[in-house]
């Protein structure tokens, strides 16, 4: 058996069974792993320490008394910030909220974890309001890529990505609504889900708004999606509750005959780096070679559907913005400030509809395109990770979001959409490929990620 920050979630579990390991030990390690990692990538909002360690003190007592709460009693997980838990606040990246009261309850993702004997850590980083697709945030600071410490996470489960390939646990929770935990996978070299909406109650609930597991393994995020794959009534768009063991189900994928559509290229945004687009080839071959029939399709989305959507998350974070007294606005991390203000702030209620009838047009032809194949397969990042400090590719307030083309039809749609490392770059950093089934089928999205770990070029060791 490896060092503890080593294993997944299903070592554990099996360790804790057997009487191999206790929660308490492993604890104490991860959280000693934590602050050797932390000065250098900055992943955490805040540890808790004697919180987990009482957890961890009571899983133990659970696993003795042969009555675990769940598989995962006693396993670490992070959670990213802006998923409530009690007793913590949740500024939501951004300075302006630097006195946030604590919250007095978890958010369905936190609640599910706790009651599955889950041992949380603490809180990972995140970008001002989760709407940059970075590390930078006015209250957290830079989050660095422990792959190389010059590079960016991408956003906004900045946090958890780096804490992941870190191994500050096996579980962390992240947020996406546009490709929040998908991004940070693809420049992290981790596995992220970002599941059909409603799958995993989030709250406040919102369009496009998925909470999703963030793992170094497929089966370690199946495992956690059988705990917070759950109603709950806070969240009013919650899908029933679907009888199933997502971890047992996950070797009987039968590969022949499925039907992938390979969409290589956006078209719009930002154009594919050429090691990406290999990547992505390269994935396409594999599953061919393992009996999929694999079809390349032509891009869906055009520059006015993506432009519309740009201006939808404009609209929403102005009328954040202007809803702080001007002191706290003084505090947004000011390429929050820009990008959301030289537009909006002169948006009519007409460009607002307009934008938003854009929205409903990706949704629709994200369906449309996906409905001839059960899985479609693409790169998950068109670019590979950039510079730490950079708020966004290029650095321009006025084009920020170029880079989530790939991801943020399927947060519209409501599709399940999966990132699963495939290979590196020529300077050694991880490169992603994203998975996206048919609405409501978690289940076959980490099948089919399941299946290109096995069928993947050899994997780099994680960073030490």
């Amino acid at each position: 058996m490896g060092a503890m920050h080593e294993l997944s979630a299903a070592q554990l579990a099996a360790a804790f069974a057997s009487g191999e390991l206790s929660p308490v030990d492993v604890t104490r390690a991860q959280l000693e792993r934590i602050s050797s990692w932390e000065p250098r990538i900055n992943a955490m909002y805040r540890v808790s320490g004697e919180a987990a360690l009482a957890e961890a003190r009571a899983a133990e007592a659970r696993w003795r008394a042969c009555s675990p709460r769940s598989a995962l009693d006693g396993v670490p997980i992070t959670v990213k910030e802006n998923i409530y838990t009690r007793g913590d606040a949740a500024p939501i990246g951004t300075r302006a909220n630097e006195d946030a009261p604590a919250q007095g309850a978890d958010a369905p993702p936190a609640a599910r974890a706790r009651e599955a004997g889950c041992v949380i850590l603490g809180k990972t980083t995140m970008p001002d309001y989760g709407m940059l697709s970075s590390g930078v945030s006015s209250l957290h600071g830079i989050t660095r890529n422990p792959w190389r410490l010059d590079r960016n996470t991408s956003g906004s489960s900045s946090g958890a990505g780096a804490a992941a390939v870190a191994g500050y646990a096996p579980l962390h929770l992240g947020t996406d609504i546009g490709g929040s935990v998908r991004l940070p996978a693809t420049h992290c070299g981790i596995f992220a889900l970002k599941p059909s909406l409603g799958r995993v109650p989030t709250y406040p609930p919102y369009m496009g708004r998925a909470t999703g597991p963030m793992t170094r393994t497929v089966l370690d995020a199946a495992l956690l999606m059988n705990q917070i794959a759950k109603p709950d009534m806070r969240d009013y768009m919650s899908l029933p509750r679907e009888e199933r063991d997502y971890a047992e189900t996950l070797e009987q994928f039968r590969p022949k005959g499925v039907r992938i559509g390979f969409l290589p290229e956006m078209g719009v945004g930002l154009g594919v780096h050429a090691e990406v687009r290999a990547a992505a080839e390269s994935a396409a071959r594999a599953f061919a070679s393992a009996g999929c029939e694999v079809q390349s399709i032509r891009s869906f989305l055009t520059a006015e559907m993506l432009d519309g959507m740009c201006r939808f998350f404009e609209a929403r974070s102005y009328n954040d913005l202007m809803q702080l007294p001007e002191a706290k606005r003084a505090k947004v991390l000011p390429f929050i400030a820009e990008w959301c203000t030289w537009r909006a702030a002169r948006f009519s209620g007409r460009e607002v509809m307009q934008a938003y009838t854009q929205v409903m047009a990706m949704r629709e032809a994200a369906v449309a395109a996906t409905q001839p194949y059960d899985f479609l397969l693409s790169p998950t990042s068109p670019i590979l990770p950039y510079e730490a400090q950079s708020a966004a590719p290029g650095d321009d307030p006025h084009h920020a979001l170029p880079h989530i083309a790939f991801t943020v039809p399927y947060n519209m749609s409501e599709q399940p959409a999966a990132s699963v490392n495939w290979s590196y770059s020529a300077e050694g950093l991880p490169i992603g490929v994203q998975i996206i089934g048919r609405r409501f089928d978690d289940a076959g999205v980490l099948q089919l990620a399941r299946l290109a770990e096995q069928l993947r070029p050899r994997q780099r060791p994680w960073p030490p």
